[in-house]
């Protein structure tokens, strides 16, 4: 089974990306920074991590206010450096896990944590700031990652004690998943700082340290605090210091401090910070109940003739076809889909299977293999064929056979305008 085998917390500002990639290793104004992520660089490699569980918030990059959710778990198995202005970070993608990623995505949801899932984002300095510092000179950090990012940007948001509870069942998660596999759970963000307004650059020291010695001996404390209460000690920004609750509450009661440092040079008070989990192995008996309790809402839906149950699974697995069917919402997209498919499936690096399935209409196939029926309903609105028309051919029937069976055969689709006239006059 997966282990826990202790917690990270460490500041994302984008100083820390920034000093990296400029070299300033050896800068005596830049070296603490390099310090403290060394002392969590040597720990990961000394206990062999396999997977870093990365809790973060995103600053309007990849998620924006026309979309903004509170907790948002990828589920990719790749994660590029996100462009936030000036070009993407020279960085390698780092590498998702997808079956841990899948199985805490079920854990959280049976919970009742209503989470959103991510995939084909890049991401930014949040979470590519510490994670690069795990590399070092022989090149980036070998193991892979989850990610969770967590809306602090907007309010209103999850309190600290939302924060603390997601952290108990993120620790059930990760002990009943099946594979042998080493995780720490790596909190980003802080410590004390506030980027905007009157108040930007505001620390608070005193209250980082407070916080620390909290999070170590009497994490619950910090859970009774109000958001308004961690804007006043740290900062309207440094508020989001509520996500290494996470981290936390995923540990066990007692935890070993392994490493602990904090550096304010400019606006951020940057921390890097250790704990080794001390709790035992999990009852296997729970385990398995937890297994059952995760899958209990979807048990038996594989086994429905003629289903087939839009999965993670599938859904990550054909992610290419189903985004390139999407953005057949966007006008000049399904332009250049009718006039210049080959062109336009070339820049999408569709495969030959993909171009075949699409070009054919093979309707039913695409349904087995992961299309969602909501993207090929998109693209039969375009070409001009009306929904009944795929359902018959999902059922191998002809249209009339099909029509044949519903109270009324009726023809209609999601098609608007005159492409709406030319399927009703069909």
């Amino acid at each position: 089974m997966a282990r826990i085998i202790g917690g990270i917390g460490a500041s994302h500002s984008p100083t820390i990306g920034f000093a990296l990639d400029t070299n300033k290793q050896n800068d005596p104004a830049w070296k603490p920074i390099f310090d403290g992520f060394a002392a969590v660089r040597d720990w990961v490699k000394r206990k062999d991590i396999d997977v870093l569980f990365m809790i973060y918030n995103d600053h309007i990059t990849s998620f924006f206010f026309d979309h903004y959710s509170a907790f948002a778990l990828g589920i990719d198995d790749r994660y590029v450096a996100a462009d936030e202005g000036g070009g993407p970070r020279d960085v390698p993608p780092a590498k998702g896990h997808l079956g841990l990623s899948q199985h805490i995505a079920m854990a959280m949801v049976a919970d009742e944590f209503d989470m959103s899932f991510f995939q084909g984002k890049p991401v930014d300095h949040g979470l590519l700031s510490p994670l690069s510092m795990m590399g070092d000179a022989s090149g980036p950090w070998p193991g892979r990652v989850v990610p969770l990012q967590v809306g602090v940007l907007q309010l209103p948001i999850p309190n600290a004690k939302r924060m603390w509870k997601l952290g108990k069942t993120l620790r059930k998660a990760i002990e009943s998943y099946p594979e042998d596999l080493k995780v720490a759970i790596f909190a980003t963000g802080g410590l004390s700082h506030q980027v905007h307004g009157e108040r930007a650059g505001f620390l608070n020291e005193d209250w980082d340290n407070e916080f620390l010695d909290l999070l170590e001996k009497d994490p619950e404390r910090l859970t009774a605090m109000r958001i308004a209460d961690y804007a006043v000690k740290g900062g309207m920004e440094g508020a989001e210091v509520i996500m290494w609750l996470i981290m936390r509450g995923a540990l066990s009661d007692k935890v070993r401090l392994v490493h602990r440092q904090t550096y304010a040079p400019s606006v951020t008070n940057i921390a890097t910070l250790v704990f080794e989990d001390l709790g035992g192995a999990p009852d296997p008996r729970e385990v398995a109940t937890y297994r059952a309790h995760i899958g209990h809402e979807l048990a038996g839906a594989e086994t429905l003739a003629g289903t087939y149950p839009f999965t993670h699974r599938r859904s990550q697995a054909n992610f290419r076809i189903n985004d390139f069917l999407h953005r057949l919402v966007i006008p000049a997209h399904r332009k250049r889909f009718v006039e210049e498919f080959d062109a336009l499936a070339d820049e999408y690096e569709l495969t030959g299977e993909e171009r075949e399935l699409i070009k054919n209409r093979r309707w039913i196939e695409m349904i087995r293999r992961g299309v969602s029926f909501f993207v090929l309903e998109k693209m039969a609105a375009v070409i001009g064929v009306s929904n009944p028309e795929v359902y018959a051919a999902f059922r191998g029937e002809t249209l009339e056979a099909f029509l044949k069976t519903r109270k009324v055969p009726m023809r209609y689709s999601v098609a608007g305008g005159a492409k709406a006239d030319e399927i009703d006059a069909h």
